[in-house]
């Protein structure tokens, strides 16, 4: 078996204003770097429902790897509203699939040959799945570079499985509002914003601690080195897997060995493109592809 690129976790549908659209970090992750040219793998569970069916179809038609074993529960769906500007928030249902992704065979096999695996912290809010990306994560290689892109939604995390993620790590993707949360969760509020991702960096021993910051920009840091870069301005469509589309970039980029102030510039580009196109899972233009060699 070749060496995968794996996004673990989520697999649902985000039911838009305009319509239904395929999504959940894991898979969005798991397409943007197929797209870079990874043997990449979407994992995750669907029903045993139209929805599960239409969910297979959809990665097929995208051309996405996937494991997704059938389980008795329903598809998971997601109600997006979208404000004024384009910002999501959402209304995760609870008891679905990907609540109960089993840890088979297949999955063990992909762990064992994983090169690179994202995961979250929604998905680990029942206590099946949380075991399952436990397990895998125990059972990559030594050198699998573990992505914990936190993606902290409503009330769907606990400071214990926050803290564990962190120590199968080594890379933290974190956004500016989800940075204020764990300050008060870790009991350093008081911190400001660059002080905190030192102190995460050191305790944890990451190597790398992405930080995004909306239109205010974003920020990379590892052991004596910042890179920031400015979010270019652009026609926004929806903000929807744009920040999957920032990690599966930065991941295929930092994978092929591009040094880390242009990873995160290809990263920043990449998601400013996403955020100019509706959904998820667009196609990226040549230029952007390009750019790893």
């Amino acid at each position: 078996m070749k060496q995968l690129i794996v996004g673990l976790g989520e697999a649902l549908w985000d039911c838009l204003p305009e319509g239904r659209k395929l999504g959940g970090a894991p898979a969005n992750f798991a397409y943007h770097t197929g797209q870079f040219g990874h043997d990449s793998l979407a994992i995750s569970a669907v029903g045993n429902d139209a929805l599960g069916k239409e969910t297979l179809d959809e990665f097929d038609k995208k051309g996405v790897n996937y494991l997704m074993p059938e389980v008795d529960y329903q598809t998971g769906t997601v109600q997006v509203e979208l404000d004024s500007e384009g910002i999501p928030t959402y209304d995760i249902k609870e008891g679905v699939a990907w609540d109960n992704i089993p840890f088979t065979p297949e999955i063990e096999e992909a762990a064992k040959n994983c090169r690179a695996v994202c995961f979250g912290s929604l998905a680990q809010r029942s206590s099946v799945s949380r075991q399952t990306i436990q397990k895998f994560l125990e059972t990559t290689p030594e050198d699998c570079l573990k992505i914990f892109d936190i993606n902290l939604r409503q009330n769907f995390y606990t400071k214990e499985i926050i803290t564990n993620s962190l120590q199968h790590a080594n890379i933290l993707k974190i956004n500016d509002e989800e940075l204020v949360t764990i300050g008060r969760l870790f009991g350093y509020p008081g911190l400001d914003i660059e002080n905190k991702c030192w102190l995460l960096l050191g305790k944890y021993n990451l190597d790398m601690l992405v930080l995004t910051c909306g239109v205010n920009g974003s920020y990379v840091f590892a052991p004596n080195l910042k890179s920031f870069q400015e979010t270019p301005k652009v026609e926004v469509a929806d903000t929807v897997g744009a920040g999957d589309s920032f990690t599966g970039a930065f991941t295929s980029a930092i994978l092929a060995g591009m040094p880390l102030p242009d990873a995160h510039k290809l990263a920043v580009d990449v998601s400013a493109y996403v955020c100019t196109q509706n959904g998820a899972m667009p196609k990226l233009p040549k230029q952007l592809l390009d750019r790893i060699k």
